[in-house]
């Protein structure tokens, strides 16, 4: 079954930062866990390349617009790399396939009769890359975003005919499935109801971006540009560039995944495009919020920026995945509170997962010749423990398709907190002293090993490297084709070797602020 997901393309005008991280890393976990259970994933990301904002931050630097595209694109490559994103494409709206697609979708569009000639006068954000609602007449407006003056503009340029939609627009943000999470979707709604403005697709004074056919002197709009690279990806097979071929390549996508300040583009603009070209419409897109630190904006004004290569110097991915996607209700706005990161990282993966795996296998290679111990049948279904894992994997399998990552990683740290206390509550330390216990805690051992390695299996799709060192001190693996049925209490193996146990998780010391 195919499964399309995608981040946005994320705009070149700077390197990446913790927000396109915090996006990116919440796919891939979703991409994850969809590759685990059965699906054909196709994973995109990538850069969004062209416009004036791009044109004048080269320029600043002394570049070339490419020159610069080429250094930032790599830096997000590198960057995803050392995070393991398991990205299945990467697309950059400067290939040259790109131009051919955009060109195609184009010439449908414009055959559909929804591509009309118009002025445009308003305030206009370069770093928006959009016109603003301020009136006519207001003295030095600025933008409520990038706090940086608008510019007057006032130009004959291409429009797209969104006005034609807006009865099937507002049919479809309606829709339940449509617009996650649903505090969005309301947004959306009340902007349609407005009454949809046809919108410019064509500039006359921004010469790095793709030229128009038959329209000397414009290129394209950014965002009509950058949305068809979602197209671009996934026709990047090596075939020719034809819009026939999609759904043969994975369109529509299951989802797209961006932040809630262009969520407008892609679930009002985006949808109207597709349906003038005939082409399906993506399943739902979900817009997340935005991440602060100490309860403040991040900015470079006030030194509070979090690097993302910074962050995983110093903490490692385990650290940063478990946080954000532990933490955060993802499609809230989140706050990183440093102390409190620190705190979350010890309590449950080094305290309540690492300590239980350590001391558990300890004790099984102690007194059951270094293996997983025996057990009798007081340990099948209706086992505590069994009973615990059966609802955890039913909460995991039902929240992440939803992007419910707090959910899941809530549920699947309950039941490494409730074999921590089986193991308190049996004390195996104790009774081992007594003639006779043996069997009762192999029992005991046993099930608690077999929860951990349910949490290791879990925790895959979440913190995929802490999960592998969890599945090998177990002495086991992940089956990617058969994860499902790895789910089932009873996996482990009595007198199966059990590896020398070591810490899974170290503790995080930070000494200073990050």
């Amino acid at each position: 079954m195919p499964y399309t997901l995608t981040t946005p393309l994320y705009y070149v005008n700077d390197r990446p930062h913790l927000g396109s991280t915090y996006t990116t890393l919440a796919c891939d976990a979703l991409a994850r866990f969809q590759r685990l259970n059965g699906y054909s994933v196709v994973f995109i990301t990538g850069v969004d390349e062209h416009g004036q904002k791009i044109q004048r931050t080269a320029e600043a630097r002394q570049l070339s617009p490419q020159q610069h595209c080429d250094g930032i694109s790599a830096s997000y490559r590198e960057l995803w790399s050392r995070w393991g994103i398991s990205q299945d494409r990467f697309v950059r709206t400067t290939d040259p396939r790109h131009l051919q697609l955009v060109d195609q979708f184009f010439a449908r569009v414009k055959a559909s009769g929804d591509v009309i000639s118009g002025r445009q006068t308003g305030w206009y954000c370069v770093g928006c890359e959009e016109y603003k609602d301020d009136p006519t007449e207001a003295v030095d407006p600025s933008c409520p975003i990038h706090q940086k003056p608008l510019e007057w503009r006032d130009e004959e340029n291409l429009f797209f005919r969104l006005s034609r939609y807006q009865s099937q627009i507002e049919e479809l943000v309606a829709r339940d499935d449509f617009i996650q999470p649903a505090n969005r979707r309301q947004e959306v709604r009340n902007f349609v109801a407005q009454g949809l403005r046809d919108f410019s697709i064509s500039r006359v004074n921004v010469s790095w971006g793709l030229p128009v056919p038959g329209h000397d002197g414009h290129t394209f709009y950014v965002w009509f540009d950058a949305l068809l690279g979602y197209l671009t990806a996934l026709l990047d097979d090596g075939e020719p560039v034809d819009l026939d071929r999609l759904e043969k390549c994975g369109w529509p996508a299951s989802v797209h995944v961006i932040g809630k300040d262009i969520l407008r583009f892609h679930a009002v603009f985006w949808p109207a495009m597709l349906m003038s070209a005939g082409l399906p419409l993506p399943k739902s897109v979900f817009g997340h919020g935005f991440l602060t630190r100490e309860g403040l904006k991040m900015g470079k004004s006030l030194g509070n920026v979090l690097d993302p290569e910074r962050l995983l110097d110093c903490c490692g991915s385990d650290a940063v995945r478990w946080y954000l996607l532990r933490d955060i209700q993802f499609g809230d706005d989140g706050d990183f509170q440093q102390q409190r990161f620190v705190d979350l990282v010890n309590n449950d993966l080094a305290n309540t997962i690492g300590n239980l795996l350590n001391r558990t296998s300890s004790m099984a290679r102690k007194w059951f010749a270094d293996a997983v111990p025996p057990h009798t049948e007081a340990v099948g279904s209706k086992h505590p423990l069994s009973m615990a894992a059966t609802t955890t994997v039913a909460t995991v399998v039902t929240s992440m398709p939803a992007l419910g990552f707090k959910p899941a990683a809530e549920a699947v740290l309950q039941l490494a907190i409730a074999a921590n206390g089986h193991l308190n509550d049996t004390a195996p330390w104790s009774r081992m002293k007594q003639p006779g216990q043996e069997t009762e805690v192999g029992d005991d051992l046993y099930a608690v090993l077999e929860a951990t390695r349910i949490v290791g299996l879990l925790l895959s799709p979440l913190l995929p490297e802490l999960s592998e060192r969890i599945l090998e001190q177990l002495g086991t693996s992940i089956n990617p084709d058969g994860w499902t049925e790895q789910l089932n209490w009873g996996g482990l193996v009595s007198g199966a070797p059990l590896p020398k146990p070591s810490p899974v998780m170290q503790r995080l010391e930070l000494q200073e602020s990050l």
